[in-house]
């Protein structure tokens, strides 16, 4: 099999995953950003587009997550872009079905078994793009005697805040789905995900740019469960990297399976996804207020979070009795206490 064409200068590390060689993988010690050098390298035709090319990273110095906004890459974490060939169009189910394959790693599922067992919130996939928890009252308290940071707000996210008793989403996961085109052509997508594992990045009102969440990582659940433990308690990167790539394949085998469901026939592997869906959403029965921006203004709804369709859209049962399907918008849960 052809060797990848380098993207870095960067010496490959002993992250090679060597079991996968269908993946061409390269691992790199800095990228600007793994999602926008694999995209680069396939448009320029250095990377072939007719195959999975996967990049990861130790740091990235300028990560991106949704709508532009920045993605804080300390070491100790994991940046992965896979890209994959397509052909059918993208939708927003893909993200949701990366996020139910990623929930079902092996070191995510163990941290689960054990937050569950303790009774407390394990982590779950959050619309839309997401992977983490929201707080529970038992939990605030968890996490504060961890010593995790609060996020810094501004005055006026302040008032809002306490006005509405928003709860942060403990985030430890983002997903940012691209497609990649050729002559105005789709031929692929990558697929890249951060993910928290043993640094969790230091947010301001600046960095977590007006969102309402935290940053929490794969240690600092591990030793609000076990206070006593430390990172070798977790698997290796090397381990990590291995797990998500597979998840990432898994996701794209799914969500190509649904592509070839007829509507008006069996949807075997649709009714499957919305079952495993219902079972880690994040946001399930919780109170929402959603900020919806169209031209320049701003609307918000209020209601009930109710799962998702069958085009991957945020089911939100209002207060005015009706429901309505979001494909976009930004989340704040309120508390009820």
């Amino acid at each position: 099999m052809p060797p990848l064409t380098p993207l870095s200068d960067q010496p490959a590390t002993p992250y090679l995953l060597d079991h996968l060689p269908e993946l061409h993988h390269r691992h790199v010690a800095d990228s600007s950003s793994t999602n926008s050098e694999l995209i680069a390298a396939i448009q320029e035709e250095t990377l072939s587009a007719t195959e999975m090319h996967l990049l990861t990273a130790e740091t990235q110095s300028a990560g991106r997550g949704q709508h532009g906004r920045s993605w804080q890459s300390p070491h100790g974490n994991v940046y992965l872009s896979l890209y994959h060939p397509v052909h059918i169009p993208v939708s927003g189910l893909l993200s949701l079905i990366i996020g139910i394959e990623l929930t079902n790693m092996p070191v995510i599922q163990a941290l689960n078994a054990q937050l569950q067992a303790q009774g407390l919130t394990p982590i779950g996939v959050k619309w839309a793009n997401d992977l983490g928890f929201y707080q529970s009252p038992q939990q605030r308290h968890d996490l504060a005697s961890a010593d995790m940071p609060e996020p810094t707000l501004t005055q006026s996210e302040s008032d809002t805040a306490n006005f509405y008793q928003t709860l942060p989403f403990n985030k430890l996961a983002g997903i940012l789905i691209e497609p990649v085109t050729l002559a105005g052509r789709l031929v692929g997508v990558v697929m890249g995900v951060g993910l928290n594992v043993q640094a969790t990045p230091k947010l301001t009102a600046k960095t977590s740019e007006g969102m309402s969440y935290q940053a929490i990582s794969l240690q600092d659940i591990r030793q609000m469960i076990e206070p006593t433990t430390d990172a070798s308690s977790l698997p290796s990167l090397r381990d990590i990297y291995q797990q998500m790539s597979k998840a990432l394949m898994a996701a794209m085998t799914r969500f190509e399976h649904l592509g070839l469901e007829k509507p008006t026939g069996h949807t075997y592997y649709l009714d499957s996804f919305l079952q495993q869906f219902a079972s880690m959403d994040a946001l399930s029965g919780l109170r929402l207020r959603v900020t919806q921006e169209h031209k320049s203004e701003n609307n918000t709804l209020m209601g009930q979070a109710c799962g998702v369709d069958t085009h991957g859209c945020l089911q939100l049962h209002q207060d005015n009795g009706n429901i309505s399907a979001l494909f976009t918008g930004r989340i704040d849960v309120i508390d009820k206490a």
